[in-house]
């Protein structure tokens, strides 16, 4: 039994002895447990993270693009540390200079970009911001509570945002939903119907959301006051969760034109893509249109402080028309967080992501379409910027093989590849509709030698999965 010394610099649980505690004492509510045992790791730095063996393990998922910057980013971390000797805490009802600076900065950079006057809003998490964001469109739109999503979106689990996420699962065991979305088709260019091209699969995808809007009996419209019954449409311009499908570049500019039209919000989710993941501040950029509300969070802070927000235009969040306590969070907009997101903003313009994250991103992809050339479990490779996917297969390139990606997810926790020598391992994240696509996050600072690395580790990985079914 370890015990602790208050003298030792550090000391060290044993992992049997940790996992042993956290099977006995903590909840399995949360997402460690998609993988038995969980893995634990000890130290992170750059695009890897270590565990107790000092086994290096090359991470492609980043904490679910929550750490865009890589581990241990000295810039970032010594803002933590000097933010921590100047203002570490102060209550929510008073003013720092940070928290300020960070609106202004993304408010300012949204006018540019979009051309509109707006303001922003902060909490602690993306469920969060999200649920926010619920309450700024039911103010806006007079109670109005129904909302639409997208097949294979995800928002968050809190209650709100469950009700906007596509999956029943996160739903079923917490009662009835009344005001649950109506989740809409999206445009998903690998799995579309027989005989359409990408372009005109969102084009059919367009046209069947518009129709509900033809007449009374089509259920969301009355044509007698020009009204619709629903709220605001949550999009993310490149699904997260639902597997980093890319949209043909058409889609949302055409939609955009059907909610214009109708009155409908565009509420655009950025919480996974967000902050030079694709290229771009904001990966809705790619697509020409403009938002009424951008939800943000995760890499934000580089995943060393819970902080989240809304960027909004300014007749839906100027202060007559939500006030004061309209929303709250005890930590929301706390100085450690906005220091750190106000410095992310400046990093991410002076190192030229928009420049380096495609050039790397094209790389990966080559990289990608090289190895499904060797694997035809390997149905179909995409991406923009470095959200990148691989979806796994049957050896029918086509079928969902879910049992052959998990077999990689375990292999590759193993901890037992190989790279000059030496053991390594690799950390992948499971995404898509039917849980067989792997999700590329890595690090926008990702060395293209670890790219390079990235690929061969792969096929090892999927050589040995297939052996191991």
């Amino acid at each position: 039994m370890n015990t602790y010394d208050p003298n030792a610099a550090s000391y060290v649980i044993p992992d049997d002895e940790l996992l042993a505690d956290e099977a006995q004492y903590s909840s399995f509510g949360d997402t460690v447990h998609y993988v038995d045992p969980p893995k634990i790791f000890r130290h992170g730095q750059g695009s890897y993270m270590y565990d107790t063996a000092g086994v290096p393990f090359l991470d492609l998922q980043m904490w679910y693009s929550a750490v865009n910057f890589g581990y241990g980013n000295k810039r970032l971390n010594d803002t933590l540390k000097r933010q921590i000797d100047v203002l570490p805490q102060v209550a929510s009802q008073y003013l720092h200079q940070t928290r300020i600076e960070l609106a202004k900065t993304i408010a300012v950079d949204a006018q540019k970009k979009f051309g509109l006057k707006g303001r922003v809003h902060f909490n602690v998490g993306g469920a969060q911001a999200v649920e926010d964001s619920l309450k700024l469109v039911r103010n806006y739109k007079n109670g109005k509570s129904l909302m639409f999503a997208f097949e294979g979106g995800y928002h968050g689990r809190t209650l709100g945002a469950s009700s906007i996420t596509s999956s029943y699962r996160y739903r079923r065991r917490f009662g009835h939903f009344g005001e649950r979305a109506m989740f809409i088709p999206f445009p998903y260019p690998f799995r579309r119907p027989k005989g359409m091209t990408p372009e005109e699969y969102s084009d059919h995808c367009v046209r069947q959301f518009e129709r509900l809007f033809e007449t009374e009996y089509n259920g969301v419209w009355d044509p007698k006051v020009n009204q619709a019954e629903y709220a605001a449409f949550y999009v993310e311009p490149i699904q997260g969760t639902g597997g980093y499908v890319v949209p043909p570049r058409n889609f949302f500019k055409d939609l955009k034109k059907v909610l214009d039209k109708y009155g409908i919000l565009m509420v655009v989710d950025e919480i996974q893509m967000g902050f030079w993941r694709t290229g771009k501040l904001w990966s809705i950029e790619h697509f020409g249109v403009t938002p009424d509300i951008i939800v943000f969070g995760k890499a934000l802070t580089n995943g060393l402080n819970p902080l989240s927000g809304l960027w909004a235009r300014e007749e839906m969040i100027n202060p007559t028309i939500f006030p004061p306590g309209s929303t709250h969070s005890t930590f929301n907009s706390n100085p450690l967080g906005t220091s750190l997101g106000l410095e992310v903003i400046k990093m991410g313009y002076e190192l030229d992501y928009e420049k380096t994250v495609p050039e790397k991103g094209a790389h990966f992809l080559e990289g990608l379409k090289d190895l499904q050339k060797r694997h035809k479990e390997i149905g179909d490779v995409d991406g923009l910027g470095l959200a990148l996917r691989a979806e796994i297969c049957t050896d029918d390139g086509f079928t969902p093989n879910r049992a052959l990606l998990d077999k990689m997810v375990d292999i590759g926790l193993a901890g037992d590849l190989e790279h000059n020598g030496k053991k390594i391992g690799l950390v992948l994240d499971v995404g898509g509709w039917y849980k067989n696509v792997i999700t590329f996050a890595p690090s926008l600072d990702i060395s293209y030698e670890e790219i390079d690395l990235a690929i061969v580790l792969l096929d090892q990985l999927l050589t040995k999965a297939k052996k191991a079914m």
